[in-house]
């Protein structure tokens, strides 16, 4: 009996995901023949044809095909409900090429050596060395704040536009690339999003889009955040998918720019994140190191906590529950959480490199 295209494309699903997922386990053949070989000709590609634009045609891409399958569902429904079965098949069809060409793209980068493979670098959670590299980066931040304020009550604002952070950006990789040359990135494709208004209704700073390897900024961020989050979205053309990651390569690039704007920018990441963990492992600990930070230090995470704030509703923790799954789904064992893994890569990494 013949099998229609159609049916052939969706059952190919399951096959795709027993393949990917089989692959997954040779983390040294996705690093040497898709991580560093495939994806950075077929990334470039991308990046020539749309990185030139200056808006993002990603966001134009996600934003037609909502509208198509609206008036699609609009003007088919009659039809979907006679035909239920064949309407589930083409759905399974579309997720199954729409599976194919992420992974061909971007996704098999989840599956890669781990970047402390590579920096070899050994992580560790012990809370002594945690405080300790806390107490160092409060110094390091604050010495930042006062040397571009010179008032230690005053909060940094990055007094450069949007366009100028993205080449400070793209100018620090170069930089970067000296000392880390798998860190090499060329024919920037960088942009604020179309819609960074939903981006911050839905709790996101950027996002990578696979399908035109443009990076993403939400456009509405402080300034003082900004950087770290471009950095972190370039880390992600570059093939680093997981979010520790990509949050240390933003950090890194961030922190080693001859911009002092920029270095406050990393060293105050970095420290929200440390400050968080140990929030979560000892309260009284947290409280007495956090005493040590200057006023506009304090008053810049305050601006942070205000602008999310400002912009919460009740759709926000169901796009955080939809973006944990994906994680989930793509190697990532701790969902969302894996953001706040950045910590161990921070500590193990000035282990060797101190402040």
């Amino acid at each position: 009996m013949k099998i229609s295209l159609k049916n052939a494309i969706a059952l190919s699903l399951v096959l795709q995901i027993i393949f990917v997922k089989w692959l997954g386990s040779h983390t040294d053949w996705v690093e040497n023949y898709y991580s560093t070989g495939l994806y950075p000709f077929i990334s470039k590609i991308f990046r020539s044809l749309f990185g030139w634009i200056p808006f993002s045609m990603g966001d134009l891409l996600y934003f037609l095909l909502i509208i198509m399958a609206i008036v699609f569902f609009i003007k088919s429904r009659k039809t979907i409900l006679r035909n239920k079965l064949k309407f589930l098949r083409d759905i399974v069809m579309v997720l199954s090429v729409a599976y194919f060409t992420f992974h061909l793209m971007w996704g098999l980068n989840y599956y890669r050596e781990p970047l402390a493979v590579k920096l070899k670098l050994t992580e560790t959670k012990d809370f002594q060395e945690l405080i300790d590299f806390t107490k160092q980066l409060i110094q390091k931040t604050n010495e930042a704040q006062f040397f571009i304020t010179q008032d230690s009550s005053i909060p940094v604002h990055i007094p450069y536009s949007q366009k100028e952070m993205f080449q400070i950006t793209v100018a620090g990789y170069d930089n970067l690339k000296i000392e880390h040359p798998f860190l090499n990135y060329s024919t920037p494709s960088i942009k604020a999003s179309l819609f960074s208004t939903g981006l911050t209704y839905m709790g996101y700073a950027g996002y990578l889009n696979p399908f035109t390897n443009e990076a993403q900024v939400n456009g509405l961020l402080p300034s003082f955040r900004f950087p770290v989050v471009t950095g972190h979205e370039i880390g992600h053309q570059l093939g680093y998918s997981a979010e520790n990651e990509t949050n240390f390569i933003g950090y890194l690039v961030t922190a080693k720019n001859k911009d002092k704007y920029f270095q406050y920018a990393a060293y105050a990441y970095a420290l929200g994140y440390c400050l968080n963990d140990l929030h979560r492992r000892d309260p009284e600990i947290f409280d007495m190191v956090f005493s040590k930070l200057s006023p506009g230090v304090k008053a810049n995470f305050q601006e942070m906590n205000v602008f999310w704030n400002s912009y919460k509703n009740p759709m926000e923790p169901v796009f955080k529950s939809i973006f944990n799954s994906f994680l989930k789904a793509n190697n990532q064992t701790e969902g969302i959480q894996s953001y706040n893994a950045v910590v161990s890569l921070l500590v193990a990494y000035h282990k060797q490199h101190p402040l």
